[in-house]
């Protein structure tokens, strides 16, 4: 994948924003998928007490490629870590809302990525998303985020305009790589697949490749 997938090693991912329906199941399970082909250990903690994750996850007719288990809890920044030390990558994907389970699952992340549409709704909704972070940040300086923008229209004003408003925050930057809208990530979850299973040569799967490559990166640049 170009980067160092080691460099990963007991590093927590976390999948989060408080507005619903923004693509974090979809994000944090296909996130999970390509870094697990690319061999690397994976958990995936559904901390969503819709539990979409699970939902995915009981769909499947193959084997697994990672481990997925529900931990909607608000200890869940206490329990993380014990488990933490069997996989190389925890992702979180995280449910709507401010509540304990959201805040806990802040405080047990070392990246937090924010999908966001492209739309002036979510780019406001996502203020409170960033507020918890910095509330998070008093008690784990190390503690970094980002935003993605997800189901991306190409060449729209409108995706423009939300890269730009987003960049304006200067800790909290926006990742290089945007996430289309594709059909192939409806299709492929119904089945309890992700797209780097269903079509690994497709645009949605060199998208989330580059999405992992971006991640890596951020890790090292803020290890540095």
């Amino acid at each position: 994948m170009g980067a160092p997938l080691g460099a990963l090693a007991a590093m927590i991912i976390g999948v989060l924003n408080r507005k619903g329906g923004v693509g974090k199941t979809t994000i944090a399970v296909n996130v999970a998928a390509t870094l697990a082909v690319a061999g690397v250990r994976v958990l995936l903690v559904d901390a969503d007490p819709q539990a979409s994750a699970l939902s995915w996850s009981s769909l499947r007719e193959r084997d697994p490629l990672f481990a997925v288990v529900g931990m909607a809890r608000a200890t869940l920044h206490h329990d993380i870590p014990r488990i933490a030390a069997k996989f190389d990558a925890v992702i979180i994907d995280g449910g709507p809302g401010v509540n304990d389970v959201g805040r806990a699952a802040i405080l047990a992340s070392d990246l937090v990525l924010i999908p966001v549409q492209p739309s002036p709704y979510d780019v406001w909704a996502a203020a409170d998303t960033v507020q918890q972070i910095r509330e998070a940040q008093r008690f784990r300086p190390g503690l970094k985020a980002a935003f993605i923008i997800n189901r991306k229209v190409a060449n729209t004003t409108i995706s423009r305009q939300a890269m730009i408003t987003l960049g304006q925050s200067e800790d909290l930057p926006v990742l290089a790589t945007a996430l289309n809208q594709r059909v192939i990530y409806a299709e492929s979850a119904a089945h309890g697949l992700a797209v780097i299973e269903v079509a690994p040569n497709s645009e949605a799967a060199r998208e989330m490749g580059n999405l992992v490559r971006q991640i890596l990166i951020e890790k090292e640049r803020r290890a540095a």
